[in-house]
């Protein structure tokens, strides 16, 4: 029989203490040093933390947001399916738009990618929402577009698209707005970072 450790939450405690033990979170606000512990873990990186970075107020404006029971905006159902719902304080909605119908097509129409488009049905729902964009760049700078339009101003965004194209640059724009926002500097992010960074900001339970 192979010697291993078996239970759930002592594996958590474990994992957290390690992380903390390892990263340098010095000078992280709380809640960010709570966020940025579970990104860790949900990558395995612990130099993960030295490209993170957020607004001044992007901690408080996401917290209050979720326990005022803002929904969660998703650009894919990967993240969706990654938001631990017993977590959220207010049974927030949850989410994403990818597959409604049409998707496919009005991205060819507007000729750009179906995650940009289905942030087209984000519209209603945008303003005083917590927006997490874990996979396309296409998506964040359409989240980006639509802020500048008028469509609605989220209460906060997180945004950690990954990928060699656009990645790096979608994330330095939204650093570069007036939105509150947590980003992942350069290539690295990811669905999975994206729900960890959701489910820490929903409960201060580690």
């Amino acid at each position: 029989m192979i010697a291993y450790l078996r239970d759930g939450g002592e594996i958590y405690r474990q994992s957290f203490a390690t992380i903390r033990a390892e990263a340098d979170l010095n000078g992280l606000d709380p809640v960010l040093a709570r966020a940025v512990v579970r990104m860790i873990h949900a990558c395995g990186m612990v130099d993960l933390v030295d490209d993170v970075a957020a607004s001044a107020g992007f901690a408080r404006a996401a917290t209050e947001a979720l326990q005022a029971g803002a929904p969660v905006l998703c650009d894919t159902a990967m993240v969706a399916a990654g938001v631990t719902r017993a977590r959220l304080p207010a049974d927030n909605d949850v989410v994403c738009t990818l597959g409604e119908p049409g998707i496919a097509g009005l991205a060819q129409s507007l000729g750009t990618t179906r995650s940009a488009a289905a942030l087209e049905h984000w519209r209603d729902r945008l303003a005083g929402s917590v927006a997490v964009v874990g996979n396309a760049p296409t998506a964040l700078f359409r989240l980006l577009e639509l802020a500048a339009e008028g469509a609605g101003r989220p209460a906060a965004v997180i945004g950690v698209p990954v990928g060699f194209v656009g990645a790096a640059e979608s994330k330095v724009a939204l650093a570069e707005s007036d939105l509150e926002w947590l980003v992942v500097h350069g290539r690295r992010g990811g669905s999975a970072i994206a729900a960890a960074a959701v489910n820490a900001l929903a409960s201060e339970r580690e």
